[in-house]
């Protein structure tokens, strides 16, 4: 079976934007309990450090994660596509 290069990269830009956004929100709502979390995650003291998030950063990590997304989802699609090759046009049987 082929994958459909543009919906995949339209499904991952369009999953990775609505994470951003929620991720965002949560960073206003609870900066100090995900600034702890993200401490963790990677392994740093973050206990002297702030967030910053203006509308600014927010658009612009928006629209860098948007189309990381889509240019990964693309990525995937085509090379997947060229690993299945001749194999997915005989799933018709």
């Amino acid at each position: 079976m082929m994958i459909n290069t543009n919906k995949l990269a339209m499904a991952s830009a369009l999953s990775a934007g609505l994470l951003w956004v929620i991720c965002s929100a949560i960073v206003v709502l609870f900066p100090h309990s995900t600034l702890q979390m993200t401490g963790h995650m990677i392994h740093v003291d973050l206990a002297q450090t702030t967030w910053t998030l203006t509308w600014t950063g927010f658009l612009v990590g928006l629209v860098g994660w948007v189309a990381l997304a889509a240019i990964t989802g693309a990525s995937l699609a085509v090379i997947y596509n060229s690993l299945v090759g001749k194999e997915g046009h005989c799933d018709r049987g």
